[in-house]
């Protein structure tokens, strides 16, 4: 067992769990990984043994066929495979978004028809906030909602949906000003629907069309896509929770579960980075010994695991804090905020350490190179979480004056 990002306070049950998925990952994931993402081929094989394993359910109520586990033990989960391969990672986050999103905000209804079949893997779900023009400004929304008769007749282009394609379920969140007058503030307008379609590209069903995958540096093999509705038909029972004007709350909800894991998924892939790059160290010489025994890179080992640890412990404190059922936006932004720079920072010493090698794709390193800087965008750029921590410092310490 490796020494670094340990967990302290784990039952037997979490134990059982992380040790299962680390064994999966060591024989299942990391030696296949880098093949298949030079080939940006979805990691079929990969999922179907996640599938088996019971993970698209982990959080989901066992009432519901889930395993019924803590944000925690989801988290640890993460980081074991995003050590593995980051886009298995992702594929399994936004699947685990919606769930969280129909458990905490769904009609009843709406978690007996979905929940069951999203905890077997047969349903995978997306969810859909950005469009092109938009980024980090949730507010200017311009995709829409207009009620007509007992459905809603959806219309605009959102983007970077991660499971576009591979998906049967999206959340999606649009403008709806059904009883909301004019004046109201944007996010008080907003409505999340819950939209099936078919698995694929092209139209999907009458008024929406998946174009096909978004070609991307890094982050390969999961479909990234635009999603486009055109005179797309919803029934009214698909709107999350059954009440309009609540969509920017649930979908807030989400993100801030769905940061704790990006935080997870920086740990997986900075402890990935720090294995390669001790491991390198010990077999690559120059002038007569192991680069291992030159104190410059021995400088870099200890700040690298230095970094693995802090971030780690921040993303465990920030998962503790949500199970408690407190508010945790300033933890998971710090959290989030914290290791996805840690991540960048300990890939790009592991990639020095390689040398001349590290940029051969030969080498596993050059993946992890181009993988990492999705983390420094994905569920709110850096400067948004520090926004975030900001206005939450300013109103823990409220001057009092």
């Amino acid at each position: 067992m490796a020494r670094l990002a340990q967990t302290a306070g784990l039952t037997d049950v979490q134990q059982e769990i992380l040790a299962t998925v680390r064994d999966f990952v060591d024989k299942e994931i990391l030696p296949v990984a880098t093949g298949l993402e030079h080939r940006d081929e979805y990691p079929q094989q990969i999922v179907d043994g996640l599938k088996e394993l019971g993970l698209f359910g982990l959080m989901i109520p066992e009432e519901y066929g889930g395993l019924g586990e803590s944000l925690l033990t989801y988290a640890l989960c993460v980081e074991e495979i995003a050590r593995g391969w980051m886009s298995v990672s992702g594929i399994i986050n936004t699947h685990f978004i919606v769930a969280y999103m129909l458990k905490q905000h769904g009609t009843q209804e709406q978690k007996e028809y979905f929940l069951p079949r999203m905890a077997a893997g047969d349903i995978r779900g997306a969810f859909s906030m950005s469009e092109p023009a938009l980024g980090s400004d949730v507010s200017a929304i311009t995709s829409k909602a207009v009620r007509d008769g007992d459905e809603y007749v959806l219309s605009g282009q959102k983007m970077w949906l991660t499971n576009g394609g591979t998906s049967s379920l999206v959340a999606v969140l649009v403008r709806s000003d059904e009883g909301h007058p004019e004046g109201t503030a944007p996010h008080k307008s907003m409505t999340t629907f819950l939209v099936e379609k078919e698995p694929g590209y092209g139209e999907v069903r009458p008024g929406l069309t998946i174009p096909g995958k978004i070609d991307k540096m890094g982050y390969k093999g999961v479909d990234t896509t635009e999603l486009i509705m055109d005179g797309l038909r919803i029934p009214a029972d698909r709107v999350l929770g059954g009440v309009t004007g609540r969509g920017f709350y649930q979908m807030m909800d989400g993100v801030e579960v769905g940061r704790v894991n990006v935080a997870a998924r920086g740990c997986g892939v900075a402890q990935r980075a720090f294995e390669l790059g001790v491991s390198y160290a010990q077999q690559r010489h120059t002038f007569g010994k192991p680069i291992a025994q030159h104190q410059a890179i021995q400088f870099k080992l200890a700040e690298m695991a230095t970094k693995v640890e802090a971030a780690h412990a921040m993303m465990v404190n920030a998962a503790r804090k949500k199970d408690s059922g407190e508010r945790n936006d300033l933890e998971a932004g710090m959290a989030k905020y914290l290791a996805s720079e840690y991540c960048k920072e300990v890939v790009e010493d592991a990639f020095r350490i390689h040398g001349g090698y590290g940029f051969s794709k030969e080498y596993e390193i050059e993946r992890l190179y181009r993988e990492a800087p999705m983390l420094l965008i994905g569920e709110g750029t850096a400067e948004i979480q520090k926004m975030i921590i900001g206005r939450r410092l300013l109103e823990e310490y409220r001057f009092q004056g």
